[in-house]
């Protein structure tokens, strides 16, 4: 149970540092850090789901794990917005 609030904690983390730098143009250069987190705990967390063996969780971590791969490459790419 304590793993899961981590985790949980960890998640809504890298969601705030996506979008409230952006938001407050402040320290902009955390948006993409903050995706490439985002992006490598998703790809643990499908592993973790496929040994659970939970592919609605699979499913909804590929989802998020898309739209951190899109700011980061939105932000690190040749043309950064």
């Amino acid at each position: 149970m304590f793993e899961f609030c981590v985790d949980a904690q960890r998640e809504d983390a890298g969601g705030l540092g996506m979008i409230l730098p952006g938001a407050f143009d402040v320290a902009t250069v955390l948006t993409p850090l903050a995706a490439t987190g985002l992006a490598v705990i998703m790809v643990l967390a499908m592993g973790l789901h496929a040994r659970r063996k939970e592919p609605q969780a699979i499913g909804f971590n590929t989802i998020l794990l898309i739209v951190a791969a899109v700011i980061m490459w939105g932000r690190f790419g040749p043309s950064s917005f």
